[in-house]
């Protein structure tokens, strides 16, 4: 199959292995696939992954940068056939997506992330079927593509267990902050508050749910909102990653908040403890979404509950992937550029 792989800290485009199914495997056609931020790591710090999972026992410690990796986990494709002895819960020619993990004997592989399951930057992807979500027909594939990055934020939103009591912050507008707003929202929760340095994301912030938005620029959104009867965050999510931020965050908020940690920050993080004992703080750490949270992210998008439409920045082909993944960073670029892998 034609993929946009990994090899060497690069990305190629080229012919690799057909993936082949096993039992419990269907064999999937991809249609679209979202190009996420992690992707972008494992390209530009692709060893430090491996070592920081290494020494702490994370889920890349067997991957080898030398051997070739399709990424891609946030996608949509159909059914073309499952391997022998599977349930075969769904038809052939069926549209789906799923959690991007794959279980076997023993444990599980992230599906992306790993030398056994291509993700969706190749033709053709292996996926569980015992996790296979089937996805309508009509729906578009690009929007049906966002159904895991959704689930993320989803996920995110209520690991931090939101009351009705609480003013929600959400520190970062991309795909994880924007999941956050949506999550909150559709939990009734409100005002939520945004909060991002650009202003185009601030916009889509609006969109999704966010009641008032604010450039850190212009104001600390971590101390008393006029627009909210001088009341400050309760509830505050760092969906950025930065080091240096959750230090930010601890020595700036009221007494009493709590902190939900989503964004994925490689470099070790210093934190002056007594701030946080002196305001009792509480500090959660999010992680990926579980089926809930896919299930209600696919409904919601079907629905038309959220119209994710504005996250969308375009389509691209193989070709496209490396410069794409390269100008994730720049304030510039999309919630998300999608690649369709049947297309050079």
């Amino acid at each position: 199959m034609q993929a946009a792989y990994l090899l060497n800290s690069r990305i190629h485009v080229g012919e690799v292995p057909d993936p082949v199914p096993s039992k419990g495997q269907a064999l999937v056609r991809t249609h679209s696939c979202g190009l996420c931020a992690s992707d972008a790591h494992f390209v530009h710090l692709g060893k430090k992954v491996v070592e920081v999972s290494r020494q702490y026992n994370g889920p890349y410690s067997n991957l080898d940068l030398n051997r070739i990796i399709v990424p891609g986990h946030e996608y949509v494709g159909e059914i073309v056939d499952y391997g022998p002895g599977s349930r075969r819960p769904l038809k052939v020619g069926s549209k789906v997506t799923s959690q991007p993990v794959m279980r076997h004997a023993g444990g599980h592989s992230v599906i992306g992330q790993s030398h056994d399951c291509p993700g969706g930057f190749g033709e053709y992807m292996l996926l569980d079927e015992n996790a296979l979500m089937q996805v309508p027909s009509d729906l578009d594939d690009d929007l049906a593509a966002m159904t895991e990055p959704l689930a993320v934020g989803l996920e995110h939103a209520r690991s931090g267990e939101p009351t009705r009591d609480d003013v929600p912050l959400v520190i970062g507008c991309g795909a994880i902050g924007l999941g956050v707003i949506v999550g909150l929202k559709l939990a009734g929760m409100g005002p939520v508050i945004g909060a991002d340095f650009d202003a185009r994301r601030r916009e889509i912030a609006i969109k999704m749910g966010a009641d008032i938005v604010i450039d850190p620029r212009e104001l600390s959104p971590y101390g008393p909102i006029h627009g909210l009867g001088n009341k400050r965050a309760t509830l505050i999510y760092e969906c950025v990653g930065k080091p240096g931020l959750l230090n930010q965050i601890m020595t700036s908020v009221g007494f009493g908040a709590r902190i939900v940690v989503g964004g994925f920050c490689l470099e070790p993080e210093q934190l002056y403890v007594p701030s946080g004992q002196m305001r009792r703080l509480k500090i959660f750490f999010a992680a990926g979404e579980e089926q809930q949270d896919l299930d209600l992210a696919l409904r919601s998008i079907v629905d038309g509950k959220i119209d994710i439409r504005s996250w969308l920045g375009g389509s691209i082909g193989l070709s496209g992937v490396a410069a794409a993944l390269d100008a994730m960073s720049s304030s510039a670029a999309p919630v998300r550029t999608v690649v369709d892998p049947r297309r050079m």
